[in-house]
C-alpha cells in the first residue's frame, strides 16, 4: 500500500535528546517560523528552541494574552498574533494578514491540537478534533502557500500521534453524524489525516521548494490531557491510582523539551534534504508497522498512503470550500 520510502535513516540522535541540543551550533537568523499552539507543551519548547537558535517566531494564538504570558520567559523575537484553528474566520484572517506582510515562511510546524474531548460541534456542524487538528491546519497551510514557496526551501511539519494506529479516517462519516461518537476514534482518525495531510501536501508542493513531514512527538505529559480525568488515566495505565506515575510509563515518556525534538528534526535535519511525505518517530524517519508492531511504536500503512492522502484532500478541500 504504502509507496513512500518510510523506512529510517539511522540518524544516531538519542529519543530523549532536548530540542534546543539538536539546535546547537545552528543559525536561523533571517528564517520566519510559525508554530500553532507555540506556547503550550512541546509547543513552547519548539518555539524555545527556534527563537533561541535565531529565528524570529510566529505564535498564533486562540488567548494572545495567555500566550504573551507564557512566552515572556522565551529568548529571542516572538511574534503573537490571533487564531482559533476551530473558527475558520480568523484562520483565513491570519493567513491573509500573513500573505499580506511579504515575508518569506521558511518554517511551519503544525502543532496545536485537542485531544478525547467530549463531542463538541465547530463551524458547519464539525466535529471539533477533526476540525481543529486537521481541517484548521489545511485551511491556513493552503492560504499562505504564496509565502511558503517564497522561502524556496519551506519545510512544514504536522503534529500526528501514535494515536493514528487507532483508526484509519472515517471515511463516510468523519463528524460522527451517522454513527457513535467515541473521543479516541475522533482523535485517532485526526492524527491520521495529519500524516496523510502532510503526505499530500508534500506531494503537491515538493516542486515548489515545500517539503512536508508528519511527526509522532512521543508520548508527553501536556495540556493535551486537560480533558482526561485522573481515573482515566489510571486505566489508561499512565498514572497509579495514587496520582504517581508507574516506571514503565516513565521510561516510555519523554519530558517535554525531548518532545519537540522530533519536530526539530524534521524541520531541519539535513538527513531530510531531498525527501519528504515522511513519518517521524524518535529523531528519525519511523518504521513501517508490520503485523506485530507495538502499539506505541512505527506508523500504520494507511496513515502513509498515497491514494488515502490524494482522497483526503479532495474530500477536506471540498469541506472547507463549502464552509
Amino acid at each position: 500500500m504504502a509507496a513512500i520510502d518510510q523506512k529510517p535513516l539511522g540518524s544516531g540522535i538519542d529519543r530523549n535528546t532536548p530540542a534546543a541540543e539538536l539546535l546547537a551550533g545552528m543559525d536561523l537568523s533571517g528564517q520566519l517560523a510559525i508554530v500553532t499552539g507555540g506556547y503550550s507543551g512541546i509547543g513552547l519548547e519548539t518555539t524555545r528552541a527556534l527563537a533561541g537558535a535565531g529565528a524570529t517566531v510566529l505564535v498564533p494564538a486562540r488567548s494572545p494574552e495567555r500566550a504573551s504570558e507564557a512566552l515572556a520567559a522565551v529568548r529571542g523575537d516572538v511574534e503573537i498574533a490571533h487564531m482559533d484553528l476551530g473558527d475558520l474566520s480568523t484562520v483565513r484572517r491570519f493567513a491573509e494578514d500573513v500573505v499580506s506582510n511579504n515575508r518569506p515562511v521558511h518554517l511551519l510546524i503544525n502543532n496545536a491540537g485537542i485531544m478525547a474531548n467530549p463531542l463538541t460541534r465547530v463551524g458547519p456542524d464539525w466535529e471539533s478534533q477533526f476540525a481543529t487538528n486537521h481541517l484548521g491546519h489545511m485551511a491556513m497551510t493552503t492560504g499562505i502557500l504564496p509565502v511558503l514557496r517564497a522561502a524556496e526551501g519551506a519545510r512544514v511539519v504536522c503534529l500526528s500521534s501514535t494515536a493514528h494506529a487507532i483508526c484509519d479516517v472515517h471515511w463516510d462519516d468523519p463528524h460522527f453524524h451517522n454513527h457513535e461518537y467515541d473521543k479516541w476514534q475522533a482523535y485517532g482518525q485526526s492524527k491520521t489525516a495529519n500524516a496523510l495531510f502532510a503526505l499530500g501536501l508534500d506531494t503537491r508542493e515538493a516542486n515548489a521548494g515545500i517539503r512536508a513531514f508528519s511527526v509522532h512527538p512521543g508520548g508527553i505529559f501536556t495540556p493535551l490531557q486537560r480533558h482526561l480525568p485522573e481515573e482515566e488515566m489510571v486505566a489508561l495505565g499512565w498514572k497509579n491510582a495514587d496520582g504517581s506515575v508507574p516506571d514503565a510509563v516513565q521510561a516510555m515518556f519523554k519530558t517535554p523539551e525531548a518532545g519537540a525534538s522530533t519536530t526539530i528534526f524534521a524541520a531541519t535535519s539535513t538527513l531530510l534534504n531531498g525527501k519528504g511525505g515522511l513519518y517521524c518517530e524518535d529523531c528519525d524517519v519511523s518504521q513501517l508497522a508490520g503485523p506485530d508492531a507495538p502499539r506505541y511504536a512505527f506508523v500504520r500503512d494507511y496513515a502513509c498512503d498515497p491514494e488515502r492522502a490524494t482522497r483526503l484532500w479532495d474530500m477536506s478541500a471540498d469541506m472547507l470550500a463549502n464552509a
